[in-house]
């Protein structure tokens, strides 16, 4: 094939003074600044483009938007390969590679076309069929057949080297679409003064402007385009967003789009994402994303040739390409006019329309007259003939007749369907209207307003009145004001209207919906079988799924279910339309969080010294946190952590608690909105004081536990686990913005606004004396357990200290602005040098709360009640709070529920640990003979011997019995004693001191 064959000598706005090069399928081709990389294909006379789903049919372009179900190719090589982009849209570029998919070994010669001859057993419905039996089958040899044969493209092997954002934008008035409605609609706002967002998916604005022959106010529909958006770039508050996709409607006004950044080049320009992700948030939103045209239904209906009318005159007037040498027009409307003009206008043979109404129009015959061919009215397109790319088609005639005429271009055209998907990402239906013939937007989403032919007004003088009006009166909602402008066009045809289907089959393949090989044969099968609800019957044919989202598909197997029920299509309803509204990458959803920038590590106020002092790291949640300070001559992590928590213990050790989450809540009714979410009192704690506080699920489970201390009357802040920080925070927003709106509260995340060190020991307090400023006594009497106040350190550095301890020792929690929290943790060391201080790690803190009997992370695991933990205290009979009510079911106030007790092993030097089951002394090891499991183990330097806390059923009751820790995991099996959770101080003596 001659290069570029098939392309026009003139027209077109490619930019023919530079060719670009591209490859497809290994061979080389060029093509024009402009291009897509269809329109390139076409115009090198390239019409097998891919192979279908299911029968692995030829395939060619069908359509030219980002409605295409045929043309999906991959994209680029190696990491950046892309599958299932389709060709349609994709940006011509210098360097473009391009490969055919769902074939094998090659396009031309696809051995699983072989599944036509099994077409047959591949009907609808054929996967719940088919796989039944033998049901030894299904494991080796169903299975990796279906997985083998399942998708279409193939993703990337290796790690995506692109990187992509996110991006948070205002606005007054957003216009989805920039055709000429969408143009309209923003030049008008914009003329208001209002913020405007214009998003195009296109990489040129202006839409059916580009593709048809229109004149507007004496200009060419390209030109009037450029003069538009060259008056839109004068606004200050204007953002033109070209290669932007809106892809969701969602509450408040926000709307999702996705920004093809550097998709147009072979990789994107340094420092530039590749795609970015727009959060948009408008007052006002007009959609003007324009109809869709229906193919005809008919055997080989799906042969590379076969395109969609509105299609081939976009190929003929933006790209400058001819999709062929000898075409037919076929329509149910009269769309096919310009069609033939306009082929014929380029020198393509048009050798006969066919008219699917009973008369065709005056109109059509006066353009069959001017191009010299013949019209066949009451007619259709009963089979196309040919294989890899269309030879010709069979005319049926009215009076029964079949005729036979040879062509590669078949332009057909159903009718259009207006783009109102995203008017129905909030529930909205489409509404069927009989006078246009197709569905349109009903229940629109709040602030949005319609234009253009996605509301009906089908001609471009409507269009643009519709979208000037449409943008003027979203501006005027948000208290602008302006004139609506005007614009004159020429004479137009009437709008294409398709009040009627036409199906024609004979027993061939008639494709409903290309992307997924479902026929008219299917959909007739759905019927008999009694899957006649749309829902069900896209289920069970697939119609309307892939990538395409049955854009050109779901209107014809409406109607087709529709004449096969005798239900007229309003009875049948649509499909639900569910955001994206096109394919978006789950690299854009993602933006920079992948790796290690997922969740982006945080580092503790003290990670530097930490770091210098030799400290092991673990990640604790989404922080990394000091595990142990390793010495010279100690031999691993439990060595280490037994000199800390020992020293501990004799002297005094500080520890970076900065993790703990932090709520900082303020209001007159903070009190109470701690009292309805903690299970125990807070109205009558003192100021200056803190207090230990549960809260629960509304289940009744424990949700988290902490301390939250009264800084003044109406001031608290809260502590928080590590883990359940966010958790925590959210639970509070939701019970305040959606339960209690009414309290007059406001509380924040201060988390890493505060540096927090926990300083523990009988020497805590000389060590904090040296810091604190004299003028704040810290002796047992005017600085007592659970005392909370707001203090200077250093020469007047605000901080503020609470007197709680995590480790059952005399003990502070200490903290200053984050900033500080460096210099504090080297000032403490510095105080405490003398008192032997040691800086210890998470290991030595679990053995210190285990040791105390303080529950954490294994026994707060969503499936513990207060009760269980031996809390039940804290929960209050005198008042309402989250979780109190369900709290009380009666199997989880069972007396034999599993509930927090300690073990220590009968044989004082065997080991325990962490998840091995309990079970009685001489039973077998079994599911129904488990009694629990240990929640925590540690090595207790004060008994000298392991300890363990766990979920024992009936636990307290059985203090003194001795029960088995099986570990099938680890081949243990060791005699434990039943014990007091409390190991070390139960009087609570030593905080107290």
């Amino acid at each position: 094939m001659a290069a570029t064959s098939h392309r026009l000598p003139k027209g077109g706005l490619i930019d023919r003074s530079r060719n670009l090069s591209f490859n497809f399928d290994g061979r080389e081709y060029t093509g024009h600044p402009g291009d897509t990389l269809a329109s390139a294909l076409l115009a090198n006379g390239v019409s097998l483009v891919g192979r279908s789903f299911k029968y692995h049919r030829p395939r060619g372009i069908l359509s030219a938007g980002f409605e295409e179900p045929n043309a999906l190719v991959e994209l680029r090589a190696g990491a950046r390969r892309e599958p299932n982009s389709r060709a349609t849209v994709v940006e011509l570029h210098d360097g473009l590679i391009a490969r055919s998919q769902n074939r094998w070994p090659s396009l031309g010669f696809d051995l699983l076309a072989v599944n036509s001859l099994f077409a047959p057993l591949l009907a609808a419905g054929f996967y719940y069929k088919t796989f039944m039996w033998p049901a030894a089958f299904w494991e080796k040899v169903y299975e990796p057949l279906i997985r083998r044969a399942a998708g279409l493209g193939r993703a990337a092997a290796g790690h995506d080297p692109d990187h992509y954002e996110k991006v948070t934008a205002f606005c007054d008035v957003l216009v989805i679409g920039a055709g000429p409605a969408g143009l309209a609609a923003a030049l008008a706002a914009a003329r208001t003064g209002a913020r405007i967002i214009l998003c195009d998916s296109d990489f040129q604005l202006g839409g059916r402007c580009l593709a048809e022959n229109v004149v507007i106010d004496a200009m060419a529909g390209p030109a009037w385009t450029q003069s538009v958006e060259a008056e839109l770039a004068t606004f200050p508050d204007v953002r033109l967003l070209p290669r932007t996709t809106v892809f969701g409607v969602y509450d408040g006004g926000t709307y999702g789009a996705v920004e093809s950044v550097g998709d147009h080049r072979p990789e994107p320009a340094a420092h530039h994402p590749r795609q970015r992700l727009w959060r948009i948030v408008a007052r006002r939103s007009v959609l003007a994303t324009g109809s869709l045209e229906r193919p005809l239904v008919f055997d080989n209906n799906d042969r590379p040739g076969v395109m969609l009318a509105g299609s081939v005159r976009s190929y003929l007037n933006r790209f400058g390409t001819a999709a062929g040498r000898r075409a037919v027009v076929v329509a149910n409307t009269s769309d096919s006019v310009r069609t033939a003009l306009e082929l014929a206008a380029a020198g393509v043979t048009v050798p006969a329309i066919v008219d699917a109404r009973k008369t065709a129009p005056e109109a059509v015959r006066d353009a069959a007259r001017k191009i010299g061919c013949s019209v066949f009215s009451n007619a259709s397109i009963a089979r196309a003939r040919g294989t890899r790319h269309l030879r010709g088609v069979e005319i049926a005639t009215a009076d029964g007749r079949r005729l036979s005429l040879d062509c590669d271009l078949l332009a057909m055209s159903g009718g259009w369907d207006p783009t109102v998907h995203l008017t129905a990402h909030l529930g909205g239906k489409p509404t069927w209207d009989d006078e246009r013939g197709c569905f349109m937007a009903s229940g629109m989403p709040p602030g949005m307003t319609i234009a253009g032919a996605a509301g009906g007004a089908f001609t471009f003088a409507r269009a643009l009145q519709t979208g000037a009006m449409g943008g003027l009166a979203a501006a005027q909602a948000c208290g602008f004001s302006g004139r609506c402008p005007h614009w004159t066009t020429a004479d137009e045809a009437a709008p294409a209207k398709a009040k009627t289907f036409s199906f024609a089959s004979q027993g061939g393949k008639a494709f409903v919906d290309f992307q997924n090989d479902v026929t008219l044969a299917d959909v007739q099968l759905a019927a008999r079988e009694g899957f006649r609800a749309i829902e069900h019957l896209k289920r069970y044919t697939t119609l309307g799924m892939g990538t395409d989202q049955g854009k050109s598909s779901n209107t014809n197997g409406l109607a087709a279910m529709a004449a096969l029920s005798g239900k007229a299509i309003a009875s049948l309803g649509s499909t639900t339309f569910r955001p994206p509204f096109t394919p978006v990458a789950i690299g854009a959803l993602g933006g920079h969080a992948r790796g290690k920038d997922f969740r982006p590590t945080r580092l503790t106020p003290s990670h530097a010294f930490a770091a210098e002092h030799g400290a092991v790291f673990v990640e604790a949640g989404a922080w990394l946190r000091a595990q142990y300070f390793p010495k010279p001559g100690e031999e691993g992590w439990l060595q280490s952590a037994r000199r800390e928590a020992r020293a501990v213990r004799d002297g005094v050790g500080v520890c970076d608690v900065s993790t703990l989450g932090k709520i900082d809540i303020q209001g007159p009714d903070a009190a109470t909105l701690l009292e309805r979410i903690y299970t125990n009192g807070w109205k009558n704690l003192p100021i200056g004081k803190a207090r230990y506080g549960l809260m629960l699920r509304e289940d009744g489970f424990v949700m988290d536990d902490g301390t939250t201390s009264r800084l003044a009357d109406t001031h608290f802040l809260m502590t928080t686990t590590t883990a359940n920080a966010a958790s925590v925070l959210q639970h509070m927003e939701f019970c305040h913005q959606c339960l209690w709106p009414d309290l007059d509260v406001q509380f924040a995340s201060v988390t890493e606004q505060w540096a927090q060190y926990s300083v523990a020991g009988p020497k805590a307090r000389d060590v904090l004396t040296r810091l604190v400023d004299p003028e704040h006594d810290l002796s047992n009497v005017a600085f007592p357990y659970m005392a909370a106040r707001e203090i200077t350190v250093c020469g007047g550095v605000q901080a503020r200290l609470f007197r709680i301890s995590f480790s059952g020792e005399l003990a502070y929690e200490i903290a200053v602005p984050a900033r500080y929290g460096d210099a504090l943790v080297r000032a403490l060391m510095a105080a405490g040098r003398e008192n032997g201080i040691v800086m210890y790690g998470t290991e030595a803190l679990t053995i210190l709360r285990i040791e105390k009997g303080h529950a954490a992370g294994g026994e707060l695991n969503g499936q513990t009640t207060a009760r269980d933990l031996g809390l039940g205290g804290l929960m209050s009979t005198k008042k309402d709070y989250i979780g109190r009510v369900l709290a009380g079911r009666p199997a989880l106030t069972d007396a034999n529920r599993p509930a927090l007790v300690g073990f220590k092993p009968v044989d004082r030097s065997a080991r325990l640990r962490a998840g091995a089951h309990l079970l009685g002394r001489r039973v077998a090891a079994s599911l129904s003979a488990d009694e629990g499991y240990l929640t925590s183990a540690a090595f207790s330097p004060v008994l000298d011997h392991w300890i363990a806390l766990g979920l024992l059923r009936g636990g307290r009751a059985r203090i003194g019995d001795i029960v088995r820790a099986h570990d099938p995991v680890r081949h243990g099996d060791t005699e434990v004693e039943v014990c007091d959770p409390i190991f070390y101080d139960p009087a609570g003596e030593r905080l107290r001191a």
